[in-house]
Order: structure tokens, then C-alpha cells, then sequence
């Protein structure tokens, strides 16, 4: 046995090796000792192995989805290496002590699942492989639960943010590849013309043109996938939908800082209460759950496909009773989408084929319904025939199936009785058995006297007549008419030949019952999985549906309006407000403060001062929020909202070490302002909080100071920056696109008062002082930074400030063109001088000139 254990386990390599002995999941080892430590249980031993005890532990089969889901989460991958042959096939294959044939069916991997007990209904699952091609990198994803294959072209640059856009439970590469992972696989599955041969070969086409055109990245990442899927399902492929082409330029640029910053579908500690779409998921669906999450996560750049989703949303929003009926429909449904996924894995059951139909049914019906619509929109006419068209999978599901289906198989059962005469004549069969066994449970008690004489029945013996020890003296003598078949403490069991006719009768006609609906279980599977496209399309239908009608409830529900989408650079919002921050102060019954905003081509860049916790950190995040709201299709958190489409959104609003890679609070600072400067298009949407408090209060002005200049010059995008460097205002007389807006303060009575209300123009000053007093800090350093600032700013009466001298600064493109001019001088006199020609005296002279032309003032 240790033989056959060990070539699995080799097989496996890194994974715990799940070895099925019986009833039980045995693990032997190192895998034991792992899974007794994250499992809790005991660790025991079994045999010795090089003279050592072989350490074990082992889960019950019954239990196992349990023991999986902990380890799954513990970042552990389970081989299941079952038994391929009864202990009957194993004799007549090897003789009495032949060993029971074992191989490894499923890798169970955090990617790869498909039970309803190892997913969260509400979240995505995506498994992802990172292809590479002439230099050209993508993203193949696969949702393995739903079946949903996606391909995102992009750069070695951006694929944080398209993981980031995923946040994929596994993450599949090749070795050596530099991307980090979950999984490395050998190079040689991710060769593009091995992926194009693989998907050719799993739609049976013989060209990839009807999916769209994909470039060879594309395909070296799909084929890097399917081979990964391949290999943790043993060769039996999990549903993989038609691929789905992502372009970029197809849905805003949001990386992974920003994503992190705004807190789209979790928090930065990665819980999902205190996000975005917590505070705006109002679905009653799994699957309405999961696509409003990518859409929070992907807003569209096609101001013709957010038209369509706010079309859908505002008459959900404006007819309050048809929002009512379709949720009410929507929330009795079951998740069609994952029931389809694991039928097609090959894990389905005759429950799942219960939620097909009863949601495929409950989907005809509510299409019917809106079919009655009057002018619907273009979307919701697009989506009611998808809900419609499976009128015979569903009658035929009806027909065949109970109305509860079970999940196990084993006892039978799920087969509607009327669906086939045959079926119920081999059931009435076993029935009749069976009241023949009770008929002679009763004779038999009358013919021996024994009361308690029962006939029971076990998986060992079969049926049996089981008597109490102290009465069965009476059935072991000779021609009594029953024969003795075991002895256990307290009572003796028996056969007899009347019971061994029947039971035989009762035996045969279950397993044939049984066999009846194992192939009906498999028609009826096949049959859905003939039609698996046009189901996957009504779960989408369904879904979307769904977030269009949650969107609308929310919007209820806030007081949200419907933004106006244009194609010009504005960002016009009155009354925006944060619509998590405004969910939580609700839940304390106080009222979020709303501000406007208006950006344009005059006033494209806002400068906000004020003090610490007046509220510019969550003025800035609310309206990017509100943008991401708008292109996902949603109404937004204002009285009305008048937007340009963003291409790119950049957020660099807060900052934490991440020593792991050696960059210190500061260093992650600049690395993400360093991003935005070099990716923000005039169509950009920018926040920027704080720039260049991690240093030195010079070099900190000086790089905020540039920075501010090169987004107003260079970027020239639509950008909220706040600051605490009150210097920087000098700007707003230079900078023509730019504008001084501060949160309002007060002290009274020597209290500092937070108006959280935007106003036009500088701060007065930073109330820091007072911020800090406000958090405690103790009486007497209060008024000792009291004295200390008063001195501070008399020095900068005297001096002109920590900012003088900037006045005369020329701005970012000036200075950058006198630079360039400097330089150019220098390269000028170089390209003059004769080096070959020149003696030492006038070698030293030139040199003396170069240093002086580099030493002179920058004019």
C-alpha cells in the first residue's frame, strides 16, 4: 500500500495527497503533519517507514468539503486520489490479496472550485494564467464556477492593474517568469501555438476568427490556463464559455494603488464592509452580486453602453412597482449559473438539475412579464428573449425530477414517479419485497414466540433475522429452519431461506431501480449540457437585471441622481457627497455634508488647503467614486452630476511602508506619483493628497511645487490636489487653469469647529495646533507648539517666508526649455573645441570656460 501511497504522492508533488482508504481521506507524512496543524486534529501513526513511524491523520469522506474548504483557505492545494475499482474488480484482477486500483481524480485547488460550500455566492473566483509573446504580456481568466473566459490584452506596465481589476484566487505562470504567483507551470504549456491548438481543439473549430482576433500573448496565456485547468481536473475540462476579447482602452485605467486608495470592492485591511460596493449593493442574487462587483471594477469607456445601463436603471428607478415585482421574482431564484458549472465539471447532481429548473422556469415567467412592458428599454428588450426559449429542458426536468432533488445518488430517489413505468414497476417490486419481509417478520415471531425477533437489514449481511442472545437456543437447533450467521454482545443473527428469496427479490429490483435512474440522472445531464450556452446567456440576462434594479434601489434609497455622460473634459457635480462615509454617519444618525465640484477646461485643477480631518480627503475620494459610479452605469451620490468620460483614474490619497520590497512610506509616495505623471492624459481624472510630507519641509514644497505645475502644464488633466503647504497658492496667479478651494474651520472659545464645507479661495491657516488638541495631545505641549509656531512665523515676516524667492520661478515648461537651452550651450562649446589640436595650456583654459559656463545662474 506504502508503494502505490508514494507514486500519488509523487504525482501530486506539492499538494496534500487526500488518500482514500474505505470511509476516510488518509494523509501520511509531511501532508500529515500539515493538515493535523491546520485542521486541529489528531496526528497519529501508522507502520514504519526506513525504521520510523509513518506519522498519519486522516477526515471522514462524509465530512471532507468541510476539511477542504479550511484547507483551501490555509493556501493549500488537495490532490483526491480515489479508488478506481470495487475490492471485487481488484480479486478477479489480481486475487484475494490483490490491492484496491487507486489514482488521482481532482487537484482541488483556490481557483478551481465549484461547490456551493467552498464559494462565497457573492464574490467572483477567478483563476488567471499570465501569458507573454514578443514582448507583448495578457491575462487569460477563467470564473470555473460559471464558466465565464476572459482575455485581457495588456503590458508588462499595467498587468497589476488588470490582476488588480481580478483579484484572482490563483494566479497561474510559467517558470522563471517574474510575475509572482500562487502556481508555476512548465514553460511549455504556455506557447502561443499550443494555446491556439488547445482552443481550437475545445470548441472544435478549425479557426479562432468567429471569437475575434487575439494576439499570440493571448494565446500563449489561454493555453497556459486550459493546460493548468486540464491538469487539476485529470482530463475532464470544467465549463469554459466561448473567450471574451478585452482591448484596452475598453474601460477605465484603474491600477492597483488607486484600487487599494478608493477601496472599490474591499477595504484596504480586505474585508468587504466599509467598501464601495458594500455601500452600494442593494442585489438579491449571487450572480447580481458578482457582476456588479466587475462592474465597480471595469467602468466602460463607451458612452453608448452606459446610456443603455442607466436607461435600464432610471425606469427601475422611476416605476417603483415594476423594481418591486422583478426583485421579488429575482430573489426566490437559485444560482443557475454555478448549478450549470457544476454539471458540466462533471460534479453535478440531481439538485443542481432542480435549481436549472426551477430557475430556468422562474426566468421564462419573469421574461413573460417584462415582455408586457411597455417601450422598453434598448437593454431590457436585448435581455427578455434570453429568459425565454427553454420551454422543453424545463418540462422535461419537471417531468423527470422531484420536486426536491437530493445531492447524493446513492439511495435513489430523485426520479419523479410516472416519468417511467419501468422505474415504477421495478420500485413497486422492491415495495412488494419488502411487505413480503414484513409479512414474515410476523410469522416468524408467531412461529418461534420470540417477541423481539426483528428482520433488519445492514450493507454486511444483507437482510437478516437478529433475536436477543438469551432467546436464540431456540432458532440454533436443528430444523428450526434458520441458520446462524453471526454472534455479537447481546444478541445472535440468523438467515432463513424465505427471507433469502425475498431479499433477493427486494435487492435485485433496487438495484436495478437504481440503475433505472443513474441513466435517466445521465440523459437528463446531458440534455442540459446540450443547451449549457443558452443557459450560461439567461444567467447573465438574469444578473444583469438584477444589478440594474439594486442600482435603482440604491438610488431610491440615497436620493442619487442620473449623471449626464459628454465627450469633453468636465467633472460637474452639485451636491456630491462620499457614499460610504455618508452610510456610515446614517447609521449615527448624522448628516453627511455635500460639495460641489466643477472642473473644465478654464478650471481643470483645484488646489484644496485646510485643516486636518475638515473633510478634503473625503471630498476627493467622492468624486472619484462618483466618476467610477457613472461609467459603471450606476446613478450617483449628488443632486446632478455632468461628467467627461475618464479614461484613467489615479488616486494617491494616503500612503503605508511596504518593506517587503524595500520602499519606505516616502519611496511609495513617489512611485505613485511618479506613475501618474507619466500616464495621465488630458481625459485623466487625478486625486492627489499630500504630496511630499514624507521628507524634509523643503524638499517636500519643491516636489509638491513641481508636481502641481507638471500636471497643470504637462498632463493636463482633470486633478483635486490638497495640501497642507499654503506656498503652493502662489501658484493660482501663474497657472491659468488652476483654483484655490479650502474646507471650511473655525475656532470658537477655543474650540476648533469643522464645517466640512468646501469654499472658494485659500485656508487662513492649517489649525494643526488645534487638530492636535482635539486628539488629545497633553495641555502643556499644546502651548509649548503654540510658542514655537508664533516664532516660526515671525522669523518668516522677517525672512519673506519658507516660499520666497518662488515668485520669479519661471513655470514647469520655461524652466525646462532654459534648461534644455543651458545645456545645449555646453553641448555647443564641446562640439567647438579641437581636442586634438589643442596644447595643454589651452586644454586647461577650455575646461575653465565649460565650468564657468556651468556654473552661471540659471537666468
Amino acid at each position: 500500500m506504502m508503494a502505490q501511497y508514494l507514486t500519488l504522492k509523487e504525482e501530486a508533488g506539492d499538494c496534500l495527497l487526500f488518500y482514500r482508504m474505505g470511509d476516510f481521506f488518509e494523509l501520511f507524512f509531511d501532508d500529515a503533519k500539515v493538515a493535523s496543524a491546520v485542521l486541529d486534529i489528531a496526528l497519529t501513526a501508522r507502520g514504519e517507514h526506513d525504521g520510523e513511524k509513518i506519522p498519519m491523520c486522516g477526515v471522514p469522506i462524509h465530512a471532507a468539503t468541510a476539511y477542504l474548504q479550511r484547507l483551501i483557505k490555509a493556501g493549500h492545494r488537495v490532490a483526491i486520489a480515489e479508488q478506481v475499482e470495487t475490492p471485487e474488480e481488484a480479486k478477479k484482477r489480481g486475487g484475494s490479496k490483490a490491492l484496491v486500483a487507486r489514482a488521482i481524480v481532482r487537484v482541488v485547488t483556490a481557483g478551481t472550485l465549484t461547490e456551493e460550500a467552498l464559494l462565497d455566492s457573492r464574490v467572483a473566483n477567478w483563476c488567471v494564467a499570465v501569458g507573454e509573446a514578443g514582448g507583448a504580456v495578457a491575462v487569460a481568466a477563467a470564473e470555473v464556477s460559471t464558466g465565464r473566459f476572459e482575455l485581457f490584452e495588456t503590458d508588462a506596465a499595467a498587468l497589476g492593474a488588470t490582476l488588480a481589476r481580478l483579484s484572482p484566487a490563483e494566479t497561474v505562470v510559467a517558470e522563471g517568469s517574474p510575475v509572482e504567483a500562487t502556481v508555476y507551470r512548465p514553460r511549455g504549456e504556455f506557447d502561443s501555438a499550443k494555446g491556439e491548438a488547445r482552443l481550437k481543439a475545445l470548441y472544435g473549430v478549425a479557426t479562432l476568427d468567429g471569437f475575434g482576433q487575439f494576439d499570440r500573448a493571448s494565446l500563449a496565456a489561454a493555453g497556459g490556463l486550459i493546460a493548468y485547468l486540464d491538469h487539476t481536473a485529470k482530463g475532464a475540462l470544467p465549463f469554459l464559455r466561448p473567450p471574451v476579447r478585452h482591448a484596452g482602452g475598453a474601460t477605465m485605467a484603474i491600477d492597483a494603488a488607486t484600487r487599494e486608495s478608493l477601496e472599490l470592492t474591499c477595504t484596504q485591511a480586505g474585508a468587504r464592509a466599509g467598501s464601495l460596493l458594500d455601500a452600494v449593493d442593494r442585489t438579491v442574487t449571487g450572480a447580481g452580486a458578482r457582476l456588479l462587483a466587475a462592474d465597480l471594477s471595469a467602468p466602460l469607456m463607451d458612452s453608448d453602453a452606459i446610456g443603455a445601463r442607466l436607461d435600464l436603471v432610471q425606469r427601475f428607478h422611476d416605476e417603483g412597482s415594476l423594481r418591486e415585482r422583478v426583485r421579488a421574482k429575482l430573489r426566490a431564484l437559485p444560482d443557475i449559473g454555478r448549478a450549470l458549472g457544476r454539471i458540466v465539471a462533471g460534479r453535478g447532481s440531481p439538485r443542481d438539475l432542480g435549481q436549472l429548473r426551477d430557475g430556468l422556469d422562474a426566468a421564462w415567467q419573469l421574461g413573460e412579464s417584462l415582455s408586457k412592458i411597455a417601450a422598453p428599454p434598448p437593454l431590457l428588450a436585448d435581455l427578455g428573449p434570453r429568459l425565454r426559449g427553454h420551454g422543453a429542458l424545463i418540462d422535461l426536468l419537471q417531468r423527470a425530477l422531484v420536486p426536491a432533488p437530493p445531492i447524493e445518488t446513492a439511495q435513489g430517489g430523485y426520479i419523479a414517479e410516472g416519468f417511467d413505468p419501468a422505474l415504477d414497476d421495478l420500485r413497486a417490486a422492491g415495495a412488494g419485497g419488502r411487505r413480503v419481509i414484513a409479512a414474515l417478520e410476523a410469522e416468524y415471531r408467531t412461529r418461534t414466540g420470540i417477541a423481539a425477533l426483528k428482520i433488519r437489514h445492514n450493507g454486511v449481511l444483507g437482510y437478516h433475522v437478529e433475536v436477543p442472545a438469551r432467546a436464540a437456543d431456540k432458532l440454533m437447533a436443528e430444523g428450526s429452519g434458520f441458520t446462524h450467521r453471526q454472534t455479537l454482545a447481546g444478541v445472535v443473527r440468523f438467515n432463513a431461506p424465505e427471507l433469502h428469496e425475498a431479499a433477493l427479490r427486494v435487492t435485485q429490483a433496487g438495484n436495478h431501480a437504481l440503475a433505472a435512474e443513474a441513466a435517466h440522472l445521465e440523459t437528463l445531464i446531458e440534455e442540459a449540457m446540450a443547451r449549457r450556452e443558452p443557459i450560461a446567456a439567461t444567467a447573465d440576462a438574469l444578473a444583469r437585471i438584477d444589478v440594474a434594479a439594486s442600482l435603482a434601489e440604491r438610488a431610491v434609497e440615497g436620493g442619487w441622481s442620473r449623471p449626464a455622460l459628454v465627450d469633453h473634459a468636465c467633472f460637474e457635480v452639485e451636491g456630491g457627497r462620499h457614499p460610504v462615509v455618508e452610510a456610515a454617519l446614517a447609521k449615527r444618525a448624522e448628516r453627511f455634508v455635500a460639495n460641489d465640484c466643477a472642473l473644465g477646461e478654464d478650471s481643470r485643477l483645484w488646489l484644496v488647503t485646510g485643516p486636518n480631518m475638515g473633510g478634503k480627503s473625503t471630498f476627493l475620494r467622492q468624486n472619484a467614486l462618483i466618476a467610477v459610479l457613472a461609467q459603471a452605469g450606476s446613478y450617483v451620490p449628488a443632486t446632478r452630476a455632468r461628467i467627461g468620460l475618464v479614461d484613467r483614474l489615479f488616486s494617491r490619497v494616503g500612503a503605508s511602508d511596504n518593506l517587503a520590497r524595500g520602499r519606505s512610506t516616502f519611496m511609495v509616495e513617489m512611485v505613485e506619483t511618479a506613475a501618474i505623471l507619466a500616464q495621465a492624459t488630458p481625459q485623466s481624472f487625478v486625486i492627489l493628497d499630500e504630496v511630499g510630507r514624507g521628507t524634509s519641509t523643503y524638499d517636500g514644497l519643491a516636489i509638491a511645487w513641481a508636481v502641481v505645475e507638471a500636471i497643470h502644464e504637462v498632463n493636463r488633466c482633470r486633478c483635486l490636489f490638497a495640501t497642507h503647504y499654503h506656498e503652493l497658492t502662489r501658484l493660482a496667479e501663474r497657472c491659468q487653469a488652476l483654483r484655490l478651494h479650502h474646507v471650511r474651520a473655525r475656532e470658537w472659545k477655543g474650540d476648533l469647529v469643522l464645517l466640512h464645507e468646501l469654499a472658494p479661495g485659500p485656508a487662513d491657516r492649517s489649525y494643526g495646533i488645534a487638530v492636535a488638541r482635539l486628539a488629545g495631545l497633553p495641555p502643556a505641549t499644546v502651548a509649548r507648539a503654540k510658542a514655537v509656531l508664533a516664532k516660526l512665523e515671525a522669523g518668516r515676516a522677517k525672512t519673506g517666508g519658507l516660499a520666497a524667492g518662488l515668485d520669479d520661478l519661471p513655470l514647469f515648461a520655461a524652466a525646462a526649455e532654459q534648461e534644455a537651452q543651458e545645456v545645449d550651450a555646453l553641448r555647443d562649446m564641446l562640439a567647438a573645441i579641437d581636442v586634438d589640436a589643442l596644447s595643454p595650456r589651452e586644454a586647461l583654459d577650455a575646461l575653465y570656460r565649460l565650468k564657468s559656463l556651468a556654473a552661471e545662474p540659471a537666468r
